[in-house]
């Protein structure tokens, strides 16, 4: 089987060469990088299953190195910080990453966080959910549920999702006109494992919102219900290709 190929990109290299050694003994396979620039030479030469990407990077900062990642690349993405603030959290999130960490960590937190988004980023796993190639259409979208693509109908064009869009997204088509609340959301899409604080969802539906409704500030797909959680309101149509 193979490793899981981890890349950690940090400046402090007590910090990469700590990660690398712990990583490296539960049998991942990992590779360092100090930099933006860095980071693009290694992805350049070959493929990783996860970024642990610092924000406080020197030149391009992970807030934005995750938002240039995000326009073509759904990639996991866990991002970490030495500052507990509710605003790093939400912009990580706002800006396409998977999860985040604060400094400093347990080794065995890194872990699980990064197995646990391993895990739902792996088509295998969708299960009955989709392994029979389901494709699931609403509106002008088709969301391939064994792909984790979503695609215009009209362009044919390909909007990266992250994981966790892809499992918010999931969630409400595979269950229209359900109510969810903000919690079930959670559980559905992220595990208890991850949760970030109570704006996480919030987050993920102002990003889905973004790329799918024709306007986000008057959605048409995710009606929010006042005091309750959101809804997915439009029709949806299964179909195998």
């Amino acid at each position: 089987m193979a490793k899981d190929h981890i890349l950690v990109v940090d400046d402090d290299p007590q910090i990469t060469s700590f990660l690398q050694r712990y990583l490296e003994k539960q049998g991942c396979q990992v590779t360092c990088a100090a930099d933006g620039n860095a980071m693009d030479a290694v992805l350049a030469q070959t493929s990783v299953d996860l970024i642990l990407l610092d924000i406080g990077l020197p030149g391009r900062n992970g807030f934005d190195i995750t938002r240039e990642l995000r326009v073509n690349s759904n990639i996991p993405i866990i991002v970490l910080s030495g500052r507990d603030e509710i605003f790093d959290r939400v912009v990580g999130l706002e800006f396409g990453a998977d999860d985040y960490i604060t400094k400093p960590f347990e080794a065995r937190e890194v872990l699980a966080r990064i197995r646990t988004v391993l895990r739902r980023a792996r088509v295998g796993d969708i299960g009955a959910n989709g392994a029979d190639g389901t494709q699931i259409a609403f509106g002008d979208w088709v969301l391939n549920v064994n792909e984790r693509t979503l695609t215009a109908r009209s362009t044919q064009g390909v909007t990266p999702l992250t994981t966790t869009e892809f499992d918010v997204l999931h969630a409400f088509v595979t269950n229209p006109h359900m109510v969810f609340s903000r919690d079930q959301l959670l559980d559905t899409a992220r595990g208890r494992e991850t949760v970030v604080g109570d704006r996480t969802i919030d987050v993920h539906v102002a990003r889905l919102r973004k790329k799918i409704e024709p306007d986000p500030a008057a959605p048409t797909f995710i009606k929010t219900v006042h005091g309750i959680g959101y809804c997915f309101a439009a029709n949806v149509r299964k179909f195998v290709p």
